[in-house]
């Protein structure tokens, strides 16, 4: 087994690194990059181009200002310091192409090649949409760092507690349910969330499967009224989502709603997990399992990873 440098630029990413066994080969992070907490004492090769504190509407107003603010800065919102890749002399990089936004992309890598030659490093670009892609890029990873036989291993276990989840599940009714990526503006979940909604027994309204996230407006979701209501924005913890829940309440109607007449209303940790197309996209689908059939199924996560409002 040869041994690797590796920078990891992209949060899902690093965490199939230490699943494969090679989190010892990492040489470097992405300001994302916090699981496990190890991870932490890596040099940030990454940064935003603006403030992440506030509120989402803060949020969302300075990603689209940055955007827009110049023909450079609107390839990305996130800078890359190729000084210190070169230094750090990275025989893989870890990137992404799926979305410009939620982390450091693959133009943003290349454009910090332009002067990192020392190394020549092989650029891994991961593009998740469908759960299925997952599987395709952990052993894209797992190729690159010589940990094929991990990375099978690895999507074994990931498929078998998937299929656990299904089988418990699958003995209920399923209730209908809107996943929540961002609040305000309104934000569906798309990608691999309404594969992991139905995998865990849900009827999922609004999203796509395989699609990029889809803004919406309140009225078609008061319209659909859904049985559960899990709000899991990108990249906020738990607490943090608790705090923006006003963006909910305060919409007219709020209190007919299906969901929150039968407290049904779920909040969890949307950058450790349902966010992160990585191994513990299976801790989300268990977590999904248990908003959705409480008391009745169990993964001892409510309360730690999920809670009513």
């Amino acid at each position: 087994m040869s041994r690797q440098r590796i920078v990891s630029l992209l949060a899902s990413s690093t965490e199939i690194v230490y699943a494969l066994g090679r989190g010892d080969q990492l040489v470097g992070r992405s300001h994302e990059c916090d699981y496990p907490r190890q991870v932490l004492q890596l040099p940030v090769c990454t940064r935003p181009k603006f403030a992440v504190d506030g509120t989402s509407k803060d949020i969302d107003e300075r990603v689209k200002a940055t955007l827009q603010s110049s023909p450079e800065d609107a390839l990305s919102v996130y800078a890359v310091d190729a000084g210190l890749l070169d230094k750090l002399r990275p025989d893989v990089i870890l990137t992404q192409s799926q979305c410009e936004v939620c982390a450091v992309s693959l133009k943003d890598v290349e454009r910090a090649l332009c002067s990192l030659v020392s190394s020549a490093p092989t650029i891994v670009s991961l593009e998740p949409h469908f759960l299925e892609d997952v599987w395709n890029d952990i052993r894209q990873v797992a190729s690159a760092i010589d940990a094929i036989t991990e990375g099978e291993k690895l999507i074994e276990e990931m498929t078998r507690r998937l299929g656990a989840v299904s089988d418990q599940a699958a003995t209920r009714p399923a209730p209908s349910v809107a996943c929540i990526e961002w609040i305000e503006p309104l934000m569906a979940a798309g990608n691999w969330m309404p594969e992991l909604v139905r995998i865990a027994g849900g009827n999922n309204l609004f999203g796509v499967a395989g699609r990029h996230s889809p803004w919406m407006r309140w009225e078609e979701l008061y319209s659909k009224d859904p049985d559960v209501l899990v709000v899991a924005p990108c990249g906020f913890d738990m607490e943090r989502t608790g705090k923006e829940m006003f963006w909910l309440t305060r919409r007219p109607r709020w209190k007919d709603l299906n969901a929150v007449r039968n407290r049904r209303v779920c909040i969890t940790d949307g950058n450790q997990y349902f966010n992160r197309p990585g191994p513990r996209l299976v801790d989300s689908t268990e977590i999904l399992a248990e908003m959705f059939f409480p008391g009745h199924v169990s993964f001892g996560r409510e309360k730690t990873h999920w809670q009513v409002v």
